[in-house]
């Protein structure tokens, strides 16, 4: 389980798997938070929207329908490969599904059959809507399956998870067909593949893949805090847009954001000696900003030497996502070799 991302971070994971994205106004503060919480998130849910007609489409599942009000998404996939994201939090998309089919999620196994409807999906799932009338005979676009499949990537990319992950609606909710037109075990298969191999990278404004995106300055942005957001050292970013000092920019200014520079692996810092839960160490700040940075520790729990409840409980939630038990026991709350580079890795690497 995860805390969920934010929505500069969502946007940026997005575009740096290749997606084609496009914001539609609001959908940063668009969601239905008064009606329950989002997260902790434990995968992605992939649903069909029974309608045609790609601004039809947005419309819908922006303001949703009488009696399910939107958004019924987070983003919708268009059928000529166009993410339209249309809301950040919880949003009416997943329903009630099978708590054992989250259960299943949650360690990342084969799922059970969808039988019953206890349990509150749209506080655990990210949902990808995708424009199909769902009849069987409507087309899937090979662009828009490379879109979903760059979507969920992303978001599995983020959280360090794996493309079990991935559902369909038909998985969680008993009665449900959706999607219909692709299997998915072929999509996970497809995800799985994509995961292998480091980000194929895109732009948002033309700019050829893997060379470089784009970043729109917002209200009260600045450089270091845009590199903060995007990973990348805000140096380069002013080097990258000419930008001298004092290097101010304003509302609106497109940013191009280079590449990560070093095509190496990452190498993770050596194991900490001593770090233990209970034990405090100023290892334990690393610990604790590797896990915030990858969303397993809240950003509000200030960084301290103590490995104490909060990092702890973080860290028993991250072991049980990737079955890292060095004790062997379910809720194991020390981190191990094999944990610190793979959470290293997944909040550093290129």
């Amino acid at each position: 389980m995860a805390t969920p991302i934010s929505a500069d971070r969502l946007v940026a994971a997005l575009r740096a798997e290749g997606v084609h994205v496009v914001e539609r106004p609001g959908w940063r503060s668009h969601n239905r938070n008064h009606k329950g919480p989002f997260g902790p998130v434990n995968g992605v849910v992939i649903h069909h929207t029974v309608t045609s007609g790609t601004t039809n489409t947005v419309s819908i599942v922006e303001r949703g329908y009488a009696g399910l009000p939107g958004p019924l998404c987070h983003g919708m996939v268009a059928k000529d490969g166009t993410v339209y994201l249309v809301g950040h939090g919880r949003t009416n998309h997943a329903g009630r599904g099978d708590g054992d089919v989250l259960r299943a999620v949650i360690a990342e196994r084969g799922l059970p059959a969808a039988n019953e409807a206890d349990t509150d999906g749209n506080t655990h799932f990210y949902g990808f809507e995708c424009e199909n009338r769902g009849d069987g005979t409507d087309p899937w676009p090979k662009a828009q399956l490379e879109a979903i499949e760059r979507a969920a990537a992303a978001l599995c990319r983020a959280h360090g998870w794996s493309p079990a992950s991935v559902i369909g609606h038909k998985e969680w909710q008993p009665g449900k067909v959706d999607p219909k037109g692709f299997t998915m075990e072929w999509l996970r298969e497809r995800v799985s593949a994509r995961l292998k191999s480091k980000p194929s990278g895109g732009s948002s404004g033309g700019a050829s893949a893997g060379a470089s995106s784009t970043y729109v300055v917002k209200n009260g942005d600045t450089l270091s805090g845009i590199g903060k957001k995007l990973g990348i050292r805000w140096e380069l970013l002013a080097q990258a847009n000419k930008i001298k000092k004092p290097f101010m920019i304003t509302p609106g200014q497109k940013l191009t954001v280079p590449r990560k520079a070093g095509g190496g692996m990452y190498t993770p810092p050596p194991f900490p000696h001593g770090l233990a839960p209970g034990r405090s160490s100023p290892s334990a700040k690393g610990l604790q900003k590797a896990l915030k940075d990858t969303g397993w520790l809240d950003r509000s729990v200030p960084l301290a030497d103590n490995y104490g409840p909060q990092t702890q409980k973080a860290v028993a939630s991250f072991n049980r996502k990737h079955n890292l038990y060095t004790t062997g026991r379910p809720n194991d709350p020390a981190i191990g070799r094999r944990g610190w580079t793979l959470l290293h890795q997944l909040a550093y690497g290129n």
